[in-house]
């Protein structure tokens, strides 16, 4: 099972295939509260370009089957590119697991929370 199929309220997002592996990325603020903390399940994997605006991207992992570490590169990867990174060289993009991802009470909207992060360093860019 990669991407949820159906639900109520859908954040809009950028859909990308690599693979056979799903990663979205949110288009607003509010979508990526959505796709984060509504639609990623546990132990999906989360990004986000570290220390300024972006898209909250998610690579849903299937059900018993880890991604191989290259597609888990070009998701962080995707994360730098839906950020005021894409034109920057190598750029720092969190990583963790959907589950460490929270929101803050009264945090305004694409505002969350990380445990458990990963540094990844990428060439911003798009899955072939």
């Amino acid at each position: 099972m990669g991407a949820p199929t159906e639900m109520r309220n859908p954040p809009s997002v950028y859909v990308y295939e690599t693979e056979g592996w799903d990663i979205w990325a949110g288009r607003t603020a509010s979508d990526n509260d959505r796709l984060s903390i509504k639609v990623a399940r546990g132990n999906d994997w989360w990004f986000h370009v570290r220390g300024m605006p972006g898209s909250h991207v998610v690579l849903f992992v299937r059900d018993g089957q880890e991604p191989p570490k290259h597609i888990v590169e070009a998701a962080a990867a995707l994360a730098a590119y839906h950020s005021k990174q894409r034109n920057g060289g190598i750029v720092s993009v969190s990583g963790t697991r959907a589950k460490f991802v929270s929101k803050p009470r009264g945090a305004k909207p694409g505002t969350v929370s990380i445990k458990k992060e990963s540094i990844f360093k990428v060439r911003p860019g798009t899955p072939n």
